[in-house]
């Protein structure tokens, strides 16, 4: 006999309730069994799970959609994969309890290449999926899509790329959607946003999608008024974390359904699930904003790099700069470069000028080499503002950095046996008061921990080691007062970062990555404490110093409209050679022949491993351990005390050390998977210490 809402539903046509009792519930008639992957960060747990769906959910259980399941005794969260009709699971099944929303969230690219960036990057798929979708707005999703119709594009004017000799086939490639892959070096002076505008509107004409992405929010509005301008307000987006909850949703969902075909954003953005996908573009691959700082830890470059061999897409790596791991794409081939012949970047360029580059510059002042601010920089900066255009003086972040140089020639000091920086070992608990000129107080490497008692500089051979720290000082004042009468203005180091500066003369003092554009470009640019930017005791000092000062003096003026570029530098210096030749391709060509020569990403695969000193030394035995299967080639260096502790005295409880794993190139991926499964036996038996595993880590002091 059936219940009075049975027989209601019968009479009205509404949809059957489901029983209440889940065994009273029915599976599926077809392909009853769903495969979940659920939202567990364990490394034992990385895999997809079976369970059945009940009837009443027969039609809203389809793939991408969000569901929840019962895992371990608990309620969570997941997202449904795929719908089979059979599983290898012997036991009895547990049922999709929910599914939380109709909308497919997760489409088969986006989770294909989760997993691709997971197994890279030794981690875990559902922190991938953490990163790459966003949370869900209810409210949002009932809304009704925008039905404005986006006009088809019209072909970009290739006036902008006709200056690279290979600007126009590229343009080409993506208007006939072919799966280009180029490594863009821009002009001094480069509209870049208008650039990779044009190339995004090129692609949208052979009816695909474009993704393009930057590192901060200044680049995103720079970036998204140039492709409005060109494709329409409705015709892109912009993804970034500033926007609210709801905000973000609502364009992730716009993306998602096909509404919007092209994106810009931030490092999320890389997962945004476009469809159709032609073009992928990242500016200033080299910026540490490109890094995800949550596990796993993964780089833009590298995922754009996944995604692109994954969906057949164009690859568009561009920047004022270039880092060794676009070097390498072109060195391998499977990137070609797009940079202009050497008379238009001699024309584009502004005049740029080191410290000693000649015997005349020294005779007139002789304290050139030791003076923060020397002559030629006062020069440069007084004869831009007398012709009426802003200075930009550029200088290294607030703060203090402690490391170890030369006395002499203030070459960072390097192990002989790793290449790490050196420093000075923190004593232990019980060693507060050893003797500083005994064993504890000489110099040892950070990075595998050996004692170097008998230094000499590899550059000028001298045994002498000075210590020093990086400050911005009170630059400001000092130019305001070497400058009275004309404005200064400060962007960064604890001041609001300017988007801009007007026309006229002025002083605009800045941090790396804040510098302000200017309206006409910049007369001059000076590059101050360039020793302390180069001393830095980091993998990537000469790469990230070149790329910060290209930054910088990309906005200046031509040296034909008197645009000069002072850098307190040594000139002998092949960064600064760089600089003044404006020639980043040979920089970055040198840079990584010299990583490769040492061992150094991105010529070898490198693994950081930091914990407490059990559990770093438990997951290198594990990886190392020759009965395990090894990857070719391990090399294990360190470990090294990298934090002290808290509280003097108080045993190694606090103490946290980092080791790295290094192995060729070829044995990237099995490292990766050495590490995962390293991470699941401990995550199996419930350990309790926290470990971060990071590969290919973009600083390594």
């Amino acid at each position: 006999m059936s219940s009075p809402a049975t027989a209601r539903s019968a009479r009205t046509g509404a949809p059957r309730r489901p029983a209440r009792n889940r065994g009273e519930w029915r599976p599926a008639e077809t392909a009853p069994v769903a495969r979940v992957v659920v939202d567990v960060p364990l490394p034992h747990l990385d895999r997809p799970f079976d369970y059945r769906v009940p009837a009443h959910l027969d039609e809203a259980a389809v793939p991408g959609v969000r569901v929840r399941v019962r895992f371990a005794g608990r309620m969570v969260d997941g997202y449904l994969l795929e719908r089979v009709d059979g599983s290898a699971h012997g036991g009895k099944l547990a049922w999709v309890d929910k599914v939380v929303s109709a909308e497919p969230v997760l489409t088969p690219e986006i989770a294909g290449l989760a997993r691709a960036v997971a197994d890279r990057y030794a981690g875990v798929l559902a922190d991938v999926l953490r990163l790459a979708i966003p949370a869900r707005h209810a409210r949002v999703e009932s809304e009704q899509p925008s039905d404005r119709a986006v006009p088809d594009p019209e072909p970009p004017d290739r006036t902008g790329w006709d200056a690279y000799p290979r600007g126009g086939a590229l343009l080409d490639a993506l208007a006939r959607g072919r799966a280009a892959h180029a490594v863009w070096q821009a002009l001094p002076g480069e509209d870049w946003a208008a650039r990779l505008a044009e190339a995004a509107a090129a692609t949208r004409t052979a009816g695909r999608s474009a993704l393009l992405v930057v590192p901060d929010q200044r680049d995103v509005d720079r970036l998204h008024a140039a492709c409005a301008a060109l494709l329409g307000a409705d015709a892109v987006v912009a993804l970034t974390a500033d926007l609210g909850p709801a905000e973000r949703y609502r364009r992730w969902l716009a993306v998602r359904r096909g509404n919007v075909r092209v994106a810009v954003g931030t490092r999320s953005a890389a997962f945004a699930p476009l469809g159709e996908l032609g073009l992928l573009a990242v500016w200033d691959d080299g910026d540490d904003s490109h890094s995800e700082p949550r596990a796993p830890y993964p780089q833009v470059r590298d995922v754009l790099v996944l995604r692109a061999h994954r969906e057949g897409a164009a690859l568009l790596v561009g920047g004022f700069a270039r880092t060794a791991e676009a070097q390498l794409l072109v060195e391998s081939g499977w990137a070609r470069e797009v940079v202009a012949d050497r008379a238009t970047v001699r024309a584009r360029a502004p005049r740029v000028t080191a410290i000693g580059e000649s015997d005349t510059q020294l005779v007139r002042d002789p304290a050139a080499r030791a003076a923060r601010v020397p002559g030629v920089a006062f020069e440069a900066a007084r004869a831009a503002l007398q012709a009426g255009r802003p200075v930009l003086v550029q200088v290294p972040r607030s703060g203090y950095l402690p490391f170890l140089a030369c006395a002499s020639c203030r070459e960072a000091s390097r192990c002989r046996h790793c290449a790490g920086p050196l420093g000075l070992p923190r004593p232990a608990a019980g060693e507060r008061g050893a003797d500083p000129g005994g064993a504890a107080g000489l110099p040892a490497c950070r990075w595998c921990g050996r004692v170097e008692p008998a230094f000499r500089c590899g550059n000028c051979g001298s045994r002498r080691l000075r210590a020093g720290v990086i400050g911005a000082g009170r630059t400001a004042e000092e130019l305001g007062r070497a400058f009275p009468g004309v404005t200064v203005r400060t962007s960064g180091g604890g001041s609001a970062v300017l988007d801009a500066v007007p026309a006229g003369p002025s002083l605009a003092v800045a941090t790396p990555g804040a510098e302000p554009v200017a309206d006409g470009g910049y007369g001059a640019a000076l590059l101050l404490d360039g020793w302390a930017m180069l001393a830095r005791p980091d993998l990537r000092v000469a790469e990230e110093t070149l790329r910060r000062w290209f930054a910088a003096a990309a906005g200046v003026v031509p040296h034909a409209d008197g645009g000069r570029v002072v850098v307190v530098a040594d000139s002998a210096i092949p960064t600064v050679q760089a600089l003044v030749r404006w020639d980043p391709a040979w920089h970055a060509e040198g840079e990584l022949a010299e990583r490769a020569e040492v061992g150094f990403p991105p010529a070898v695969r490198m693994a950081a491993v930091e914990g407490p000193p059990a559990a770093v030394a438990e997951i290198c035995d594990l990886v190392v351990d020759p009965d395990r299967d090894p990857p070719e080639g391990v090399e294990l260096l360190g470990p090294v005390e990298i934090d002290p502790p808290e509280r003097p005295g108080a045993g190694g409880g606090d103490v946290r050390e980092r080791a790295l794993l290094r192995v060729p190139r070829r044995a990237g991926r099995r490292l990766a998977a050495a590490l995962h499964d390293a991470q699941a036996l401990r995550t199996a038996r419930k350990a309790t210490e926290t470990v971060r595993v990071r590969l290919d880590p973009d600083e390594i002091d």
